[in-house]
């Protein structure tokens, strides 16, 4: 089944030509957990083969090091380090979560090299909760053990943030450039990476726009939260890697399956940007969800809904939310977590009281209202189990790529998971796959540019129509208006770039939804509201043709059963 959205999407940015130029030979795109890990793994491979001369490594990362979505994370790292627990049984949490959207061999790496990974970072100096010197390790919605281990109660993406930037900052030979927006890849006359260009703001001489030659590029950028009105991603997730790959041609899968965390905390209709997350691992301590005030005769609604009641997987308790809200008329629900006491609460979950109190609601005394928003994006970029795209010489990793994983609905606590091993993996044959160094061709791709103004507008068509609640007529009125948003010119600028690259993300994203009729783990049609493991059972891939995005559907076997294997190798 192939289909093509409406035209009019650029082949690369409007920008100007490179003022400034350098050369490194591997440039990594990103500073969270995957593009840190990436850096370090890759120059240490690099700099141990024999007769190296000095291989550099540049690391470009949009804010400062230790921005971006890592630092957010509050519930923690999933792998099999408890007694009694086995990559085995994490794999079926995996899958079952995944809703027959995973790729099998992509989940056996993940759990199995998962636990030594783990290892790794603590031996690199990342400091986990600890209790009478035995790995704490709590429960998150969809595993059935004791598998997520956590840092600072609530704060362990900031710690493996801080510990990974410190071992980057200390390794010689890898260069840093901070506040550098990735433009486009520059390409060969075989259509293979010969550079990557870039916009840096106040670095000095590299100030404006720039160009890197290099002989490989991991794209290690996250996400595409700025898409919708509401999320839990910080303002630089603007889908910028995905975008920089498509226009480059390689393949985004699966973007229909967007996760909605079920308890963001919500502060009012009219909010837009980062939400405050409330961390599953406050459920996973005992929280639950009420559909009202205690006064009120609040019930807890997810009893009898799933075996795991509030600790079901992300999916099914945003569903129900959503779905009480409807049948109430209600903005939002309710946690209530006051059972847990104060000292509890100020133990191990710091960050969320203080930033449940500077919102003027004490969690060990009141109910904190929540309501999903957008969390993490499932899909991405084509990868096959080493990183590798469809483009030669680029690698993607973390979550700005498609590694298979995931399926329709990540499982809690394994997103920092799969950036930790698949960069590892990508450290281990990127090495032995440079290419030599190449001059790029004169770059023929037609231009464009959106106006920044139009972000906003974009923002609220997608919530409306492509959030939690979708529909046929709703997905349609989104998609024939969302072309037409980017064909008024902006002004050169970051905004005007990131809503180029938010807006071809969204209509890909939207042309899959339509698509894929059926409901699949976070991709919840009204108009179907079944699984469909005959017609469906499958991937929906974008490229972007002459300005055309073409949908192509590739049929594939149902991975749910441990029993089914799932193809591996090349690209899927």
């Amino acid at each position: 089944m192939t289909s093509t959205a409406p035209p009019g999407f650029p082949g690369r940015l409007t920008a100007p030509e490179p003022g400034w130029t350098t050369r490194s030979d591997v440039v990594v795109v990103g500073s969270g957990i995957a593009g840190l890990t990436a850096a370090l793994r890759i120059h240490a491979a690099l700099r141990a083969r024999p007769g190296d001369d000095g291989s550099t490594v540049l690391l470009v990362t949009k804010d400062v090091l230790n921005a971006g979505s890592t630092q957010w994370a509050q519930g923690g790292i999933a792998a099999a380090l408890g007694e009694g627990d086995t990559p085995e049984q994490h794999e079926r949490d995996t899958l079952v979560a995944g809703a027959g959207a995973c790729d099998l061999a992509a989940v056996r790496q993940l759990v199995t090299e998962g636990p030594e990974a783990v290892r790794e970072l603590i031996a690199l100096g990342t400091n986990f909760d600890h209790h009478d010197g035995v790995l704490s390790l709590t429960r998150e919605g969809g595993h059935h053990r004791d598998r997520i281990a956590h840092a600072g109660g609530d704060a362990t993406g900031a710690e493996i943030q801080r510990a990974l930037v410190t071992a980057v900052q200390g390794t010689d030979g890898i260069e840093v450039i901070q506040h550098a927006l990735a433009l486009d890849l520059c390409l060969d006359g075989d259509g293979a990476v010969a550079g990557v260009t870039l916009h840096v703001i106040g670095e000095g001489q590299r100030d404006g726009v720039g160009a890197v030659r290099c002989r490989a590029v991991v794209l290690a950028s996250g996400g595409l939260g700025q898409v919708f009105a509401q999320s839990t991603n910080p303002s630089v997730s603007t889908g910028d890697g995905m975008a920089l790959a498509l226009r480059a041609g390689a393949r985004l899968r699966d973007l229909e399956f967007v996760q909605f965390h079920p308890t963001v905390m919500y502060l009012g209709p009219d909010r837009r940007g980062q939400q405050p997350l409330i961390s599953e691992a406050v459920r996973g301590e005992g929280a639950f969800l009420v559909d009202g005030l205690p006064e009120d005769g609040g019930t807890r609604f997810m009893l009898g809904q799933h075996e795991l009641a509030d600790l079901a997987p992300r999916d099914v308790v945003a569903k129900a939310i959503t779905r009480r809200m409807h049948e109430t008329g209600q903005a939002h629900m309710w946690l209530d977590a006051r059972h847990l006491g104060a000292d509890f609460w100020a133990r191990r979950f710091p960050t969320i009281l203080s930033v449940c109190r500077s919102y003027g609601v004490d969690p060990v005394t009141e109910l904190i209202p929540v309501a999903p928003a957008h969390h993490f994006a499932s899909g991405g970029i084509v990868t096959d189990l080493d990183g590798r795209t469809d483009v030669p010489g680029l690698y993607a990793t973390g979550e700005v790529a498609c590694s298979g994983v995931h399926g329709a609905n990540r499982l809690a606590s394994n997103s920092l998971l799969e950036g930790l091993v698949f960069s590892r993996r990508i450290a281990e044959v990127l090495p032995t796959e440079l290419r030599p160094w190449a001059e790029p061709v004169a770059d023929r791709r037609t231009p464009g540019l959106a106006d920044a103004a139009v972000r906003s507008g974009m923002q609220s068509l997608m919530t409306d129509h492509v959030g939690v609640l979708r529909t046929e007529q709703g997905m349609e009125l989104a998609l024939a208006a969302l072309p037409g948003l980017g064909t008024t010119a902006g002004e050169l600028g970051v905004e005007a770039w990131e809503t180029t690259n938010l807006l071809v993300i969204a209509a890909a994203l939207t042309e899959a939804a339509l698509r894929r009729k059926e409901t699949r783990g976070s991709h919840w049609r009204e108009d179907y509201p079944e699984r469909d493991d005959v017609a469906m059972a499958g991937h929906f891939d974008a490229r972007l043709v002459d300005g055309n995005l073409e949908l192509a559907f590739h049929p594939a076997p149902s991975t749910d059963s441990d029993t089914v294997p799932a193809a591996a190798g090349a690209p899927r």
